[in-house]
């Protein structure tokens, strides 16, 4: 069976790193599912997806000359009627219902409030080291 860019197939997770997993596909190939690959918000641990053993269902994204073949579980699902092809839900007009707030984890003023106490943090002890190994403030030199 030739693997052609495009086509589903089903395969076994036979291996799993920390940017991807790795599937077995019919006729004793494998190729690499990359995290980002995996699903469709963000994943973080892909151990919380796959675990080795599992039956997925892939599609084959590329197919190099060297024989790599790279593979996508989020784009082998079939999407809901409702969605265009971005993967995004489509927006509705003034007449439809009420839209639903999606969650939020953190809106970006939030996140660089953290980034920057979190940095004056790490400069705070990063001078406390390098005085102490100085001499600090008022050593005499």
């Amino acid at each position: 069976m030739s693997i052609e860019v495009g086509s589903k197939l089903k395969g076994k997770v036979t291996g799993i790193t920390n940017f991807g997993a790795f599937v077995e596909l019919p006729g004793g190939k494998t190729g690499l599912v990359h995290i980002s690959e995996v699903a469709d918000n963000y994943v973080k641990d892909i151990n919380e997806h796959l675990t080795v053993g599992d039956e997925v269902e892939v599609k084959v994204l590329n197919v190099e000359s060297d024989g790599k073949i790279g593979l996508s579980i989020r784009k082998a699902k079939d999407k809901p009627a409702g969605q265009q092809g971005s993967g995004r839900p489509q927006r509705r007009g003034g007449s439809g219902a009420p839209r639903q707030p999606r969650p939020r984890t953190m809106s970006f003023e939030d996140k660089m409030n953290r980034f920057l106490k979190d940095s004056e943090e790490r400069l705070s002890t990063l001078k406390r080291q390098t005085e102490s190994k100085r001499g600090g403030r008022g050593a005499k030199k």
